[in-house]
């Protein structure tokens, strides 16, 4: 992220690449945003600790750090470590391809590498794990990924600089030593294992993207060139390929204790609204000591499984629809007229009953068809009385369409998960607003930020409001994380497209901010793109 600071802060989009920094194949990326669904493992020496990974090394004593070297790699044998059957249940879930820990910031090397003796080699387990990931996934036909971190706290205590992250000294960018170190590793990573399809650099990737790029042309960078944002998925589609990463609970590696997961139905609804909105999910898993997959990350698994085998081809090979959402109904396209129709929070919804929508983004044609993925519209289990057969039609108000759940999942007949509709031969509905989230001037005498936008288009009809959204951004330095729910300001009336200001006061004193620009439509709330600024003292 750039910042200028002076009396005025102008901010620029948060995660922006210069201008000058070389480009993913186009091919690759489309054939990469098509694929939509990615598993990240994280994994490394410190997990039989059950604790954060690398980062209990930034601050640590002396003792701390040398016994973390010293004991940590004895204990790492993870003799129930099965990458074939792992491999065989992402495929069944849907995914269609892995993200693997190469080497995290601690600098414990994942393969057996000829850059250090600080690998999963000299181990009581002492197997390459990263071919043997490969391999199983490959064999699998799933798409592979390597994450790797250019931080090394390994070679910055072996060389006795001060283990930390964001500050000067610490990166192979500045030490020529270190980034010969750091080639060589990604050397093996781009020779050793054929073709790497997708890499993530969790750190700084400048002269790295380029020397990866002439190991692999065809390679898809992720972070480092794309925005990945982590642990939230992003108010409005972000302009072309992007990549949100995630974890099922609060923990990237495994955690035996104090751990809170997420829901199969709010990570189903997480990667309904990463797609809806144009972006892959990279949804994480850890595996435990043994290797093995813990029980709860497997269950979710499981039911990501069952719900992508009804309806995985909504999921899969799509664009955003002209509007992201109307409510709780989330849209995929395919194509250029077949929508999707995520419906979402309709629980309870009783087997055999009927739900009636309305739909303004998407109007019929003669042509148009529309059914209920995973089902034949034939008949419900037990219920001959029902004739479950979707039917639908369209006036001035938009399309209205009756659906049944008419498929039965579990055994109790209550499925929380959303039913969706697939609605083909079909034009949009409505023009959306169009809203620019621009500058900000913070004045740090006043302590008054003032906030720009502009309406750029109504969205055809007479009038609209407009105003903007704003939180203080409470993500760690080395994280993406957004934590802090919006705050609305005030909206005015506009009837025309033009430019609109809002002063924002009693902010908190040298904090990173962040706000976006928003417009309501009589039917839809459209925001713009979430900008950053930081408050600085007078």
């Amino acid at each position: 992220m750039k910042r200028c600071l002076a009396l005025f802060v102008i901010v620029t989009t948060v995660g922006s690449q210069p201008a000058s920094r070389q480009t993913n194949d186009p091919a690759s990326v489309e054939l990469f945003r098509d694929r939509g669904l990615g598993l990240f493992i994280h994994w490394s020496v410190d997990g039989p600790l059950g604790g954060v990974i690398s980062h209990s090394l930034v601050g640590a004593s002396p003792d701390y750090v040398e016994r973390f070297y010293r004991i940590l790699p004895q204990h790492f044998n993870p003799d129930r470590w099965q990458p074939d059957k792992l491999a065989a249940l992402a495929k069944l879930a849907g995914f269609e391809y892995v993200m693997f820990t190469a080497k995290h910031h601690n600098g414990f090397c994942m393969w057996d590498t000829d850059t250090t003796k600080f690998s999963t080699a000299h181990t009581p387990y002492g197997k390459d794990i990263l071919r043997e990931l490969i391999d199983a996934f490959r064999q699998q036909g799933l798409a592979i990924g390597i994450y790797y971190s250019p931080d090394d706290f390994w070679w910055l205590h072996q060389h006795g600089i001060r283990i930390n992250r964001r500050e000067k000294g610490v990166y192979p960018q500045e030490i020529p030593a270190f980034m010969d170190y750091t080639k060589r590793q990604l050397r093996e990573l781009l020779t050793r294992y054929g073709k790497i399809d997708y890499f993530f650099f969790d750190g700084p990737a400048e002269q790295l993207t380029g020397y990866a790029w002439q190991l692999q042309p065809k390679l898809v960078i992720t972070r480092g060139v794309m925005e990945t944002p982590e642990q939230y998925i992003p108010g409005v589609p972000l302009k072309g390929a992007w990549e949100g990463n995630l974890t099922m609970g609060t923990e990237w590696p495994w955690k035996p204790t104090n751990e809170e997961y997420k829901s199969g139905t709010q990570l189903i609804e997480i990667l309904i609204e990463t797609r809806a909105k144009g972006g892959n999910l990279l949804l994480n898993i850890g595996p435990k000591p043994d290797g093995d997959i813990p029980i709860e990350q497997e269950s979710r698994l499981r039911e990501i499984a069952l719900w992508n085998f009804v309806n995985g081809e909504a999921i899969k090979s799509v664009r955003p629809w002209v509007i992201t959402n109307e409510g709780n109904i989330w849209f995929t396209r395919s194509g250029s007229n077949t929508v999707y129709a995520f419906l979402t929070k309709m629980s309870p919804w009783k087997l055999g009953d009927p739900k009636t929508i309305t739909l303004r983004s998407v109007r019929a044609t003669a042509q148009t068809k529309v059914s209920v993925l995973g089902q034949s519209d034939e008949l419900v289990e037990y219920r001959p009385e029902v004739n479950p057969k979707t039917t639908w039609n369209q006036d001035d108000a938009g399309l209205h369409i009756t659906a049944y759940r008419a498929q039965r999942l579990y055994t109790d007949r209550r499925w929380p998960n959303p039913v969706v509709l697939k609605i083909t031969n079909v034009e949009p509905g409505l023009t959306p607003p169009e809203v620019v989230t621009a500058g900000v001037e913070w004045n740090p005498a006043t302590r008054i930020a003032l906030l720009h936008g502009q309406l750029a288009a109504m969205g055809n009809v007479a009038k609209v409001e407009v105003g903007f959204q704003y939180r203080e951004k409470k993500g760690g330095t080395d994280l993406s994380e957004r934590t802090e729910p919006w705050t609305d300001t005030p909206v005015v009336e506009r009837t025309a497209p033009g430019d609109f200001t809002y002063s924002l006061t009693a902010l908190a004193p040298d904090r990173p901010h962040e706000f976006r620009a928003r417009v309501r439509h009589p039917l839809i709330t459209m925001y713009g793109e979430e900008k950053t600024f930081r408050t600085s003292q007078p």
